[in-house]
C-alpha cells in the first residue's frame, strides 16, 4: 500500500507578473489554471521518486476530475480511493510576485464528509499495510478522528501538515497523537502565539524544543524558506538543515515538496536531520519541468505519452512471456537485474561527477 495520503484536490488558479510586480497595481502577466491542493501535491511528489502511495481523497464528477485521477495514476499513484463527487474539489485562487511569493490568495475548500463513509466501510483495507499516513491535519474532524483510530488500531506512523492553521490551532490534540508535524514559519507563529519572523536558525531551533515539549507535540519541523528548515524532538533532538540556491517561481510547491520528502524519510528510518535534508533535495524539484535546459527532458519522461509507451511494453513483456519455462524466466530476471544495475551506475556516476 506504500505511503497513505489523505486530503483535499484544489484547481489551483495562479497569476505570475511578467514584469515588476506592482501591489494594488494592474500586472501584467500570465495566468495558469493546475490541479493542486497540498495532499495531491505531495502524493505525486512521493510518486515521482518510484514509491508507490494510496490517495484516498474527493474529485469532481466531470471530465476535470477524471482529468485529475488520470494524471495520478501516470505517475504511478494509487487511486482506488479517490471518489468522483459533485463539488468535490476546491478552488484557490493566488497572486505570486517576482520572487514567488504569494501575494494575495483567496480559496474555497470543499466538503470532504463523504470520505468519513468510505473510511468507515474501507479503512481496514487502506491502513493495514501501509507504510504510514500522511494527511492535512485540517481537514474535517470527524475524518482525522477516523484516521488516528487506524493509525493506532494498526500501529501506523501519522505525519502531518496544514493547509490552513486557523484551524490546525484547534487540533492540538491531535498533534500530539502524531509522529511528526510539519509546517513554515508563519504558521507557527499562529500555532504558538507569536512572531518568529525575525529569527535565525539556530534561534528558532532552541525555541521549537522548547515550545514542543511544552505542547506535547513529539516531533516539528519547520520550514524558513531560503534559510532551510529547523527540527526538534521531544527526546531532545534538535538542529538546523540549511537551504540550497535554487530559482522558485512558485514557493508553495516547495513547501509541499519538502513535506513530502520529510515524510519519506522517517518513513522509511531515516533520522530527523536526514528526513530535513531529503526534503530539502525534493523541494529543489518545483518548476524543473520549466528548466530552459532540462525541462523538455523532464517533460517528455513526465508525459502522458511516455506512460502510455512504458504500459505497452509491459503488456508485450507479458505477453512474450506468458509461456516462458524456469529456465528462461531466470535468464530475464538475470538480464533485467544488471540492466537495472547498469542504469543505477550511470545515475550514481552524475551524481558523484565521475568520468
Amino acid at each position: 500500500m506504500g505511503i497513505v495520503v489523505l486530503g483535499a484536490v484544489f484547481v489551483d488558479i495562479k497569476g505570475y507578473p511578467t514584469s515588476t510586480y506592482i501591489p494594488g497595481g494592474r500586472n501584467v502577466g500570465r495566468v495558469e489554471q493546475v490541479p493542486g491542493g497540498v495532499s495531491r501535491n505531495v502524493v505525486e511528489d512521493i510518486a515521482n521518486v518510484e514509491l508507490r502511495p494510496t490517495f484516498v481523497s474527493l474529485v469532481d464528477d466531470t471530465g476535470l476530475g477524471s482529468d485529475v485521477v488520470r494524471q495520478l495514476k501516470n505517475h504511478k499513484v494509487n487511486t482506488d480511493y479517490v471518489l468522483p463527487t459533485p463539488d468535490g474539489m476546491g478552488t484557490w485562487l493566488a497572486v505570486f510576485d517576482n520572487q514567488g511569493d504569494v501575494c494575495a490568495a483567496i480559496s474555497k475548500r470543499p466538503d470532504l464528509r463523504p470520505l468519513i463513509a468510505l473510511l468507515d466501510e474501507k479503512g481496514d483495507e487502506i491502513f493495514r499495510d501501509a507504510d504510514s499516513i500522511a494527511l492535512e491535519i485540517d481537514m474535517d474532524k470527524e475524518i482525522v478522528k477516523r484516521v488516528f483510530q487506524y493509525a493506532r488500531k494498526y500501529q501506523k506512523d501519522v505525519y502531518a501538515v496544514v493547509s490552513n492553521m486557523s484551524i490546525a490551532v484547534e487540533r492540538r490534540d491531535f498533534l500530539q497523537q502524531t509522529s511528526c508535524f510539519v509546517c513554515n514559519q508563519q504558521e507557527m507563529g499562529i500555532l504558538f502565539s507569536d512572531d518568529y519572523s525575525e529569527k535565525t536558525p539556530e534561534e528558532l531551533q532552541k525555541i521549537l524544543a522548547l515550545k514542543i515539549r511544552s505542547a506535547r507535540i513529539p516531533r516539528m519541523i519547520v520550514t524558513m524558506g531560503a534559510q532551510g528548515a529547523v527540527y526538534a524532538s521531544c527526546d531532545g533532538d534538535q538542529g538546523a538543515c540549511p537551504g540550497r540556491k535554487v530559482d522558485v517561481k512558485d514557493t508553495t510547491g516547495a513547501g509541499d515538496a519538502f513535506f513530502a520528502g520529510a515524510t519519506i524519510g522517517l518513513t522509511y528510518g531515516k533520522t530527523l536531520a536526514e528526513s530535513c535534508e531529503i526534503g530539502t533535495r525534493l523541494a529543489q524539484i518545483p518548476g524543473a519541468a520549466d528548466h530552459p535546459f532540462y525541462g523538455e527532458w523532464i517533460r517528455g519522461y513526465a508525459s502522458e505519452e511516455y506512460a502510455a509507451t512504458n504500459q505497452a511494453l509491459i503488456e508485450l513483456m507479458d505477453t512474450l512471456a506468458a509461456d516462458a519455462g524456469e529456465e528462461q524466466l531466470a535468464y530475464l530476471t538475470d538480464v533485467f537485474v544488471n540492466c537495472s544495475r547498469y542504469e543505477l551506475g550511470f545515475w550514481d556516476m552524475a551524481w558523484d561527477v565521475q568520468s
